[in-house]
């Protein structure tokens, strides 16, 4: 198996970072909780592993095949929902993958939680090239996002940095928070190439410009807010849910302005897991309540859409979650041991913007 080397005459590049946080007077506002028919169609399997594998962070190939990792049982994995097949990829101990993406080519990529590297498995030959952290206080690789080129960033929480890694050089170039502890979580990229993330340990929001890797910070009005999952919807706003308050915001990058609206489950909602569909609906996972519960929010109308329960109610936390438009289907996976399938409705009316 080859690995990309660890170069010794690397030398290390000084981020310049800026500070630009924006504070901007905050908007609650009241969305309706329309308890609308339950029309999202859900289907979960279990894991051949078992729960205590934690199956997470779903992504889907171009064949329409499932990947996810067990990040607690060391593993990445493959599931065919037409075959109903799950085939196990075996990794490097110790690496503790957080979450996988699948690139055009249908190469999967995953962030080695643990063991301070990022992995690639060829999807035809399962082969695995290794990218290690250049730096050895980047220790923790955690969510990823890709470039329209296949290149990657990803967030480093606990390091408190944000990487990006060149796919034709294997080449990482790593930025530090500005925030200490700020805890980069989340990650995902606009239209102009910028990728935005949540700062989990701090009420901000992050962006870089991958130009001059400047990180900048967008402060969000109530020092509580604690958002772990990002999304961004077609007229340029960021979206995040507030896992500590129980809201669902909305950042205009523009003017730093937020608007809040309060979650059905309220101040204990914990929203984790969070997507955005192909008409700009966002989807939350509501984690404070036993069985989670996935909530549609339609930021044309400010109105909840859907809520259907997720599974039992036994303990579980729904963590990450990714759409398929070709399919109008949401993927999850849960701490129950299953990956989950959300097919939610097709609107009547078209993406903002």
């Amino acid at each position: 198996m080859m690995s990309s080397p660890r170069s010794r005459l690397a030398v290390r590049l000084v981020v310049l970072l800026t500070a630009c946080a924006l504070t901007a007077p905050i908007m609650r506002l009241g969305a309706q909780a329309r308890p609308a028919a339950d029309t999202v169609q859900l289907t979960e399997w279990d894991v051949p592993w078992g729960a205590e594998g934690r199956p997470r962070d779903p992504s889907v190939d171009p064949q329409g095949r499932i990947w996810f990792v067990g990040q607690e049982g060391n593993y990445v994995a493959r599931f065919d929902s037409k075959t109903k097949k799950f085939e196990r990829f075996e990794i490097d101990a110790g690496t503790n993958p957080h979450t996988v993406n699948v690139d055009a080519q249908g190469d999967a990529w995953y962030a080695g939680n643990r063991n301070g590297m990022i992995g690639r498995i060829d999807g035809n030959t399962g082969k695995i090239t290794r990218y290690p952290m250049p730096d050895p206080n980047a220790k923790d690789p955690h969510t990823i996002t890709f470039t329209p080129s296949g290149d990657l960033w990803f967030t480093l929480q606990n390091s408190n940095m944000v990487g990006f890694l060149e796919k034709k050089t294997g080449k990482i170039t790593l930025a530090t928070m500005l925030t200490p502890r700020s805890r980069p979580y989340g990650i995902v990229l606009d239209k102009s190439g910028r990728p935005w993330f949540n700062l989990f340990g701090t009420n901000k929001l992050g962006t870089i410009d991958p130009k001059s890797m400047r990180v900048r910070e967008y402060m969000l009005p109530d020092e509580r807010a604690r958002g772990r999952r990002i999304a961004l919807t077609s007229d340029g706003a960021v979206w995040y849910g507030d896992y500590s308050r129980g809201f669902v915001g909305r950042l205009d990058p523009v003017s730093g302005a937020v608007k809040e609206w309060a979650l059905p489950g309220g101040a204990t909602s914990m929203p984790y897991a969070m997507t955005v569909d192909d008409a700009d609906r966002l989807w939350l996972v509501e984690t404070g309540r036993q069985p989670n519960r996935l909530v549609g929010f339609d930021p044309r109308s400010n109105t909840f859409i859907a809520q259907t329960d997720l599974g039992p109610a036994k303990p579980n936390t729904v963590r990450h979650m990714v759409f398929d438009k070709n399919t109008r289907s949401i993927w999850f996976g849960s701490d129950r041991g299953t990956i989950g399938r959300a097919v939610v409705p097709a609107p009547g009316r078209k993406p903002i913007g």
